[in-house]
């Protein structure tokens, strides 16, 4: 089997059981804003902002760090496995005893909306620093079921995470209401704590979820040993306090943003940005998704082909189908927008209204995320040649980007300006790790080519969504048109990578 084609089967598996939880996650959204006020909603986007962003900091690199030293010292993995743990359990350790006595002012800094009572907020913080520690300590357990190479059995655990979170979730918002409705049995205690509406429910779901996940992981806990190696820890932490910043820069791109829209907009009106902007952001789910299961896939096996002889070559190979797949997701999800906008439908008509104010912002989103994944493709270079530094550089500047753009035209554009403050950030992200790339381990991409196929996207969007006004015939007719280009221009190729053994 060729490497490439082997590539995309480990990718095709994680992607199926990463899009099959996504998707059950993706459908909670037209529950959610039918349930919750725009503003109420805002705050659920607000809060899961800052968990995104914690939830790299409690990581601390240690995925990547963990693929690159089982490369490295094969002879040690149980070693790499304890040590890398470690870190993450002495920082999840120190990270309770920071935030968890100090609830009360965690949640007088990050309140957006004053007509929910600070003693609720004090409670959604309490679930995430819960839901933030069990997730991280079950960061290094998945990454050895992928390094063990078991997509299945990672994939079995994340879609089942997903489906109790979702069930959880449904039946906090209408089985339970259902039950009181109809005096079924049980009725009488479900109401002694039971009540309607209450958005603590979406995050008590998710710690049910996590601890689940924790559950299910434990024979990977078993696995792990009371062995530490000083010099082994300690170099460790020089590979990965790089990535650390790097991935922390890179949760500041997508989630600052939702951030500042809280604190830089008046009250009153903060919440209810947020609350659109968040809602908008999920139709681009679908582009995120294969992203992600790109990134699951593409890790350790850019890693443990790194010393194959046609090694660069087979990274353009995935480069170039890489580029098509993410143009030809752009151009489908805006094709249909006039369908995916109903997922996002409020539940009277003013809420309805209020939501869909934000449909401009999507196709620039998803463009942030073709950016951001090719971004994600191209860091394979600093990775491999232990020059994690600048992964650092590189979404550092993009965090400057971020944070300085946000902090002028929020003010005056709301989150508009944050969408294409977005695309800005990863945009550049993308261009200098290109160039930084080439200059440290030149890779053979066909530059040419993937720029024709991104530029042709824009284009097919552009007249899809802003000359035909969002038609769906129109824009599914430039899907075809662009599917049967890439095939045509890729013909050969695809024939060769099929025929190889």
């Amino acid at each position: 089997m060729s490497t490439a084609k082997k590539f995309a089967g480990q990718t095709a598996v994680y992607g199926l059981s990463t899009i099959a939880g996504r998707v059950l996650s993706f459908f909670l959204t037209p529950v959610y804003t039918r349930a919750y006020s725009v503003k109420v909603y805002g705050i659920f986007g607000n809060l899961y902002s800052y968990a995104s962003m914690l939830n790299a900091l409690l990581a601390f690199g240690m995925e990547t760090t963990f693929f690159r030293y089982l490369n490295k010292r094969p002879d040690d993995k149980q070693l790499v496995y304890n040590n890398t743990f470690g870190a993450i359990l002495a920082i999840a350790i120190l990270f309770l005893l920071l935030t968890f006595p100090f609830a009360n002012f965690i949640t007088g800094w990050i309140r957006i909306d004053p007509s929910t009572p600070f003693a609720e907020y004090v409670l959604y913080i309490k679930y995430f620093i819960g839901i933030l520690i069990i997730d991280a300590l079950c960061v290094i357990p998945f990454a050895k079921i992928r390094a063990d190479g078991r997509p299945g059995r990672y994939g079995l655990i994340k879609f089942l995470n997903i489906v109790i979170f979702v069930s959880l979730n449904l039946i906090f918002i209408y089985g339970l209401p259902f039950f009181i409705k109809h005096n079924l049995p049980g009725t009488a205690w479900i109401g002694t704590w039971y009540y309607k509406g209450w958005l603590g429910y979406v995050f008590m779901s998710n710690l049910i979820a996590s601890l689940a996940t924790m559950l299910m992981l434990l024979p990977e806990f078993l696995k792990l040993r009371p062995r530490f190696n000083k010099a082994l820890f300690l170099e460790m932490l020089v590979y990965s306090w790089p990535v650390l910043v790097a991935n922390f820069s890179y949760l500041i791109n997508e989630n600052l943003d939702k951030i500042l829209l809280g604190k830089l907009l008046p009250v009153g009106e903060s919440a209810t940005q947020v609350g659109i902007y968040t809602a908008c952001a999920k139709i681009s789910i679908f582009l995120s998704i294969f992203v992600n299961a790109f990134r699951l896939g593409a890790e350790p096996f850019f890693f443990s082909h790194a010393k194959n002889k046609n090694a660069t070559q087979t990274y353009a190979t995935i480069m170039n189908y890489f580029v098509i797949a993410v143009c030809l997701i752009f151009v489908a999800l805006v094709a249909n927008i006039e369908i995916l906008k109903y997922f996002i439908k409020g539940k009277d008509p003013a809420q309805v209204a209020l939501f869909w104010s934000g449909i401009g912002v999507i196709p620039v989103l998803l463009f942030g995320y073709v950016s951001l994944g090719i971004y994600m493709n191209l860091s394979v270079w600093y990775k491999l040649t232990d020059q994690t530094k600048y992964g650092l550089y590189i979404s550092g500047i993009g965090a400057i980007v971020t944070i300085v753009l946000n902090l002028i035209f929020i003010p005056y554009y709301g989150y508009i300006a944050s969408a294409w403050i977005s695309l800005t950030a990863y945009a550049t992200m993308m261009i200098l790790s290109y160039l930084w790339g080439q200059k440290n381990y030149p890779i053979p991409y066909n530059l040419k080519k993937n720029l024709a196929y991104i530029i042709v996207s824009i284009v097919f969007v552009f007249v899809s969504f802003t000359v035909f006004k969002r038609n769906i015939f129109v824009g599914n007719g430039l899907l075809l048109l662009f599917a049967a280009c890439a095939f045509y221009f890729e013909r050969n190729q695809l024939k060769a990578i099929l025929n190889k053994r």
